[in-house]
């Protein structure tokens, strides 16, 4: 059978020619359209191929400018260990951290009570108009312990707090608030030492500051918060509130209408009402500081008040409610929905709704010596230190925060006057702590502890059954905070030690420690009979800890 394509071929034999012809000018078109683009696809290449090697050269130059030609900034080298001396002298509980140089490493701010100041600054107190000896406020550089600042500001100090924020559009972002003795009432700049602000106090000589200052809500609409301080005169308890940006107090002394004691405490509820919380003998007593705003300016307030707190209060007493046993500290701790409030009393320890002020938990049965600290025991999860008892029979209890359980509890002797524990973020969230007993005397009431040296021990989470004893010292203790001086880099503890009687001057010292340096020469403490690990593989563990801020 022929095929259809041969017949349409042999009927039509001049069509197929004319389309063999047809394709054969189109190959040669296409061809011809080829050769035509190929110089320009030819210059293209070239033009990608000089912007390539130029681009890679303009690379490599930058890469060589900034690297050889431009210097970069020194790091500066943190020592390990320094440590600075008042031959005659006395000092105060009182240690602040801040990068005052802005060389990325925190500076030390301190007082002392001197003739004068150290041979950097040679200013005396009749530079400021005071008697010798007076008190002097100096920051020191973290990093080797050289002055950077340092100045006469009173006679003596009764009050200083640090670390108040100032406006947003001031060169300072931080200052120190003293109150001193006689009369006198500024804030002097932590960056400079300069004073900020200065009027003549108040506070009566009869009148005891009780700590800590409160920061309030800005009152005055100048960008900075504004300042609370509690004063108490016999068994009243007063509030006057001042301009944290010009130290002018806002109104007149009012009083809070309740007997209450030290470590006053702002809460804010979670309407956002805020409330000033104080310990009242076996009662928590509390009032608003839109109250107190109003009785102090006799103006409305913007400050919001808490129906069901209001509810709660007494009118005549401001007590909210009872306690089993004496109220010796409060603090804000975080909660699930807001800020709860944890309660200390000289019986039991509670934490409290912050809303409801309900108990989540009790823990009965405890003499709590000093202030909690929080930390993190598990990953993220909050934990509370709690130091149960005193002298020989101190026992240290770390409690979770949200349920009350014992996490983890040891026997560590302490001795009267001993700094407070403290806690540090490692990189795998949890802490590490640190604590203060008496050397060689863990689990023994053997030695005589007027005898006994003063140790530190380092403690963390994931070695349970393990203390590491950093440092002994047998000089008198008047401060001690551990702080981590490098973000990511180093922790280092403060100690700051001085005669134990303002009276009697002696040698005051600022001495600063690498944690990191003193873990190798530490003494490994075991709490239990089973030692998995050698005692160098421990402090290996603790070596390879790393920190992080709490931000």
């Amino acid at each position: 059978m022929t095929d259809n394509k041969d017949l349409e071929a042999e009927i039509h034999p001049l069509k197929k020619e004319d389309k063999i012809s047809q394709e054969n000018l189109g190959n040669r078109l296409k061809n011809e359209d080829n050769l035509k683009s190929a110089p320009t696809q030819s210059r293209l290449s070239r033009c990608r191929t000089v912007a390539f090697f130029l681009s890679l050269f303009i690379c490599l130059l930058v890469v060589f400018v900034v690297s050889f030609i431009i210097p970069c900034p020194d790091r500066p080298v943190s020592q390990s260990m320094w440590r600075i001396d008042y031959n005659v002298a006395v000092t105060y509980d009182f240690l602040a951290m801040e990068d005052i140089n802005k060389d990325r490493i925190q500076d030390v701010v301190f007082l002392h009570k001197n003739t004068n100041s150290s041979n950097s600054f040679n200013r005396s107190c009749a530079d400021e108009g005071f008697s010798s000896p007076c008190a002097f406020v100096a920051a020191v550089s973290g990093a080797n312990g050289s002055m950077l600042w340092e100045r006469p500001v009173a006679q003596d100090v009764a009050f200083v707090e640090c670390t108040v924020p100032q406006p947003l559009d001031s060169k300072t972002s931080s200052a120190c608030i003293l109150v001193g003795r006689p009369g006198s009432f500024l804030a002097i700049n932590l960056f400079t030492g300069e004073t900020l602000w200065s009027h003549p106090s108040s506070f009566g000589g009869n009148t005891s500051i009780l700590s800590p200052l409160l920061q309030v809500p800005d009152i005055d609409s100048d960008g900075a918060p504004d300042l609370l301080i509690l004063t108490q005169e016999g068994k009243e308890v007063s509030g006057s509130i001042y301009s944290g940006s010009t130290g002018h107090q806002i109104g007149h002394r009012g009083s809070l209408g309740m007997d209450g004691g030290s470590n006053p405490l702002l809460h804010v509820t979670r309407t956002g009402a805020h409330y000033i919380l104080l310990p009242c003998a076996s009662f928590l007593c509390g009032c608003s500081l839109k109250n107190l705003y109003e009785k102090v300016t006799g103006k409305d307030a913007l400050f919001k008040s808490d129906p069901h707190w209001e509810d709660m209060l007494n009118a005549s007493t401001h007590r909210l409610l009872p306690s089993s046993g004496t109220v010796q500290f409060l603090m804000n701790v975080p909660g699930k929905a807001g800020q709860d409030v944890l309660l200390i009393s000289s019986e039991a320890c509670v934490l409290l709704d912050g809303q409801e002020l309900t108990p989540r938990w009790t823990l009965g049965t405890v003499q709590v010596l000093r202030k909690p600290i929080l930390g993190q025991y598990k990953p993220d999860t909050p934990a509370v230190v709690i130091e149960n008892g005193t002298g020989i029979d101190r026992q240290i209890l770390l409690l979770d925060l949200h349920s009350g359980a014992i996490l983890w509890s040891q026997t560590l002797p302490s001795f009267p006057g001993a700094p407070p524990s403290t806690s540090l973020p490692t990189a795998d969230h949890r802490s590490a702590f640190f604590f203060w007993g008496l050397h060689e005397l863990i689990g023994t009431n053997e030695m005589d502890p007027g005898d006994a040296q003063h140790s530190l021990y380092m403690f963390h989470p994931t070695l349970p059954s393990v203390l590491l004893e950093l440092a002994n010292v047998s000089t008198n203790i008047i401060a001690f905070d551990v702080v981590l001086f490098e973000s990511s880099r180093h922790a280092a503890y403060v100690l700051l030690t001085g005669p134990a009687s303002s009276d009697v001057p002696g040698l005051v010292s600022v001495v600063k420690y690498k944690v990191r340096d003193l873990v190798p020469g530490s003494r490994v403490v075991h709490l239990g009979e089973g030692r998995p690990d050698s005692d160098q593989a421990i402090r290996d563990r603790f070596s390879w800890l790393r920190y992080r801020s709490d931000v």
